[in-house]
């Protein structure tokens, strides 16, 4: 069985293990770094960004996290978690884990209150997905091996790099686990060329 892990550290932990354990995979809750040898793909939960680089630096996860992305195991960032996987932030000289050639806008969709929920077409998963967007960062420019999965307007809200798997918006936050089985098949292909 595919175990997908959810980063323990901050954010919407518990939403996103159930829509892990509704898609027929088992979830684990990773507050250690050892903890990601025992799984088969990664969850970046939204959150706050800066709360969650602080928690990464304080329990040394930083090293493991890029250890994890090199050796092609899927990562999955959700709003704030795609802040931490974005090669690029705009208006920081450097980003976190920075495995993926995205370059993103923290809070582009405004504050706190102008949150909002919108009916989005996604490659790979369908139509009507609806994204709840909460101080949602947007990508503002993919590089040229990154596929661009959903817009919202004429913005970038989820894109696809290989093993990596980003969204502006909270997918656990629906009962629609259609983006969270999409990424259970990415970590199934993962482990079979494996094993392969």
């Amino acid at each position: 069985m595919i175990t997908i892990g959810v980063l323990g550290l901050q954010g919407a932990v518990r939403e996103h293990v159930r829509s892990i354990e509704a898609c027929g995979a088992r979830a684990l809750v990773v507050k250690r770094a050892e903890e990601l040898e025992e799984i088969d793909a990664l969850i970046l939960p939204g959150g706050e960004s800066t709360t969650m680089r602080r928690l990464i630096d304080k329990y040394s996860f930083m090293e493991p996290l890029r250890q994890f992305a090199a050796q092609g195991k899927p990562l999955f960032g959700t709003c704030a978690g795609m802040i931490l996987l974005a090669k690029n932030l705009v208006g920081y000289d450097e980003g976190h884990i920075g495995a993926m050639d995205i370059t993103v806008e923290r809070n582009a969709f405004g504050r706190q209150r102008e949150s909002f929920e919108a009916p989005l077409s996604i490659i790979g998963v369908g139509e009507d997905f609806m994204g709840v967007f909460i101080r949602a960062p947007y990508v503002v420019s993919v590089g040229p091996d990154v596929e661009v999965l959903s817009t919202h307007g004429d913005r970038i809200v989820a894109a696809r790099q290989g093993h990596l798997l980003a969204a502006s918006f909270h997918p656990e936050l629906t009962d629609d686990h259609r983006i969270t089985a999409y990424f259970v098949e990415m970590a199934k292909e993962a482990k079979a060329k494996k094993v392969g």
